[in-house]
């Protein structure tokens, strides 16, 4: 599948339904050190923050992406077609401390053009992001009590904005 380079401004997404219904695949790490791992999430965002692009992403610090999105300053996400959604499962389910869930879901890292964390070759749509902002939720922000229960174990998000870098993907996301 031949991705082309999407201006953050082009891009077509329908960001409700993809965080929602799609899903993405976050990773962080290092590539070229075999060093990263990738996680399913469902909660985040994109817009413009300080004049940038961004996207935000949050992530338990019960998970083990967590541990290498504080190490590395960069991070991806990746949207995948709907034949994929078995490995984005696995992405949500299995734990990268317990084995190689990447090679369990069948996908193939590949090398991004700016950052040391790799995108995914089936993936259809990919951001390279770079850490701007980073910040644990805290509860007493909460404007609605209901939000709390999300956090029965009190593991609260931390909230990673990253600056889009680059976006490139199926011909379908440009505008």
């Amino acid at each position: 599948m031949t991705k082309i380079e999407i201006p953050p401004m082009d891009l077509a997404l329908r960001p409700f339904h993809q965080w929602d219904k799609g899903w993405f695949a976050l990773t962080a790490g290092d590539f070229a050190a075999g060093k990263f791992n990738s996680m399913t999430v469902s909660w985040g965002s994109f817009g413009i923050m300080w004049g940038r692009p961004f996207a935000q992403a949050v992530v338990r610090p019960t998970r083990f992406t967590y541990g290498l999105m504080e190490e590395y300053d960069n991070f991806t996400l990746c949207a995948f077609p709907e034949q994929y959604r078995k490995a984005l499962n696995i992405f949500g389910s299995k734990s990268g401390r317990d084995g190689d869930k990447i090679s369990a879901a069948g996908l193939t890292p590949a090398a991004s053009k700016l950052i040391s964390s790799p995108a995914f070759a089936e993936a259809e749509l990919i951001f390279e992001c770079r850490k701007i902002y980073v910040s644990k939720f805290d509860p007493a922000g909460f404007q609605d009590p209901a939000i709390d229960s999300n956090y029965s174990g009190g593991d609260y998000h931390q909230v990673y904005f990253g600056q889009v870098l680059r976006i490139y993907g199926d011909e379908k996301y440009l505008a």
